[in-house]
């Protein structure tokens, strides 16, 4: 029995844990002091954590443990490691690596899925980010056939460009095959944009990042995947990567049902300045905790925390507690069609569970084990 105050009701709750689901939710009048309870926190896109890079063949299982390990000490449950733009060859080795770890590791039973970012995307300045312009290449069936195959068939997510040419095809394939398609690092028309959701794509990544610096008032590929009621959006809220005003108005466009919260967070998230490496890219944490190209100012991901995000949510869009959490749980949860994660502390879910005290500071972290 784990007993804590709701945030939906913040009444104290007692729920009663089955064979590693979530047996019963009840009220009770047994006092939990300061204790919260959620449903562990669910990340779509993460990159690194701890010092650790998800894009790299030759990161050790016992380094990806170790970061899951303090994943898990922010909040989050579950994850998707996700692999950017790189060689052919580097990319599968990637997935290949971080497949082992899903099925070798205790900890990768928080591994939900993977997701690619790229290479799929607009080569331009600005869209691109910080992807490698040398390994950006046209859509290819047969080359994510090639992916998926090394991640096991893992892959759940993937971020691409709907400019790219021939990408439509590959959507519709994608989406037959259940993975989610993701709309970003794009310079695309309102068309473009368009003929991709009727194809199959149904979430934009990080929102208003992956741009040209300078856009057109209207109409603009922000604007157009803002007005998709179609689309889930997920939105980096570190406040370096968007101002309060923009989540604010994003979360407001897209309702408290379709706005998702991400860390997109590279191995140097959780640890102190330095240089630190992004696949195939040299980075930095500054003292302000931009991550970094090196010797740029072109950001890399970045150095947020989800148990961070859920704070900065509530402070830049006026959310309550039980809003934002929604967007770190279960909105994450039904954009990627996550089995057993179906609502808000519901029995028959997986019992993913974090216990916190205000200011959202973390006290455990419990994971569900199905038998």
């Amino acid at each position: 029995m784990v007993l804590g105050r709701s945030p939906e009701t913040g009444r104290a709750v007692e729920i009663e844990i089955q064979d590693g689901r979530i047996a019963a939710v009840r009220e009770t009048s047994r006092e939990p002091g300061d204790l919260w309870i959620a449903p562990g926190l669910i990340d779509l896109q993460v990159n690194g954590f701890a010092g650790v890079d998800y894009c790299s063949p030759q990161t050790t299982l016992d380094a990806i443990a170790r970061s899951i390990s303090s994943l898990r000490a922010t909040g989050v449950t579950r994850f998707f490691p996700t692999v950017i733009t790189g060689s052919a060859e580097g990319m599968r080795g990637a997935l290949r690596n971080l497949a082992r770890a899903r099925r070798e590791i205790e900890e990768g039973v928080s591994i939900v899925g993977l997701h690619v970012e790229g290479p799929f995307i607009s080569p331009d300045d600005g869209p691109r980010g910080a992807h490698p312009r040398q390994h950006v290449r046209p859509p290819d069936r047969h080359e994510f056939l090639r992916m998926q195959e090394a991640a096991e068939g893992a892959i759940r997510l993937f971020t691409l460009a709907p400019e790219m040419p021939g990408v439509l095809a590959l959507i519709e394939f994608l989406a037959s095959q259940g993975v989610v398609v993701c709309l970003g690092h794009t310079g695309a028309t309102s068309d473009q944009i368009r003929d991709a959701i009727r194809a199959g794509a149904t979430l934009s990544t990080h929102l208003g990042n992956g741009c040209h610096g300078m856009l057109p008032r209207h109409p603009n590929y922000i604007w157009d995947q803002m007005a998709a009621d179609e689309l889930y959006a997920s939105l980096i809220v570190d406040g370096i990567h968007l101002p309060a005003a923009f989540v604010k108005v994003a979360v407001r466009a897209k309702g408290l049902d379709r706005a998702i919260l991400v860390t997109d967070a590279t191995s140097p998230a959780d640890c102190a300045p330095g240089r630190y490496r992004l696949g195939d890219v040299d980075v930095e944490l500054t003292p302000e905790n931009r991550v970094q190209v090196v010797g740029t100012r072109t950001l890399a991901g970045s150095a947020l925390r989800m148990d961070r995000g859920v704070e900065n949510l509530m402070r830049f869009a006026g959310l309550s507690l039980a809003q934002a959490l929604r967007m770190a749980t279960v909105n994450p949860a039904r954009a990627a069609r996550l089995e057993g994660r179906t609502g808000f502390l519901q029995a028959g879910d997986i019992a993913d569970l974090v216990l916190f005290r205000p200011g959202f500071v973390v006290e455990q972290t419990l994971v569900g084990r199905l038998s």
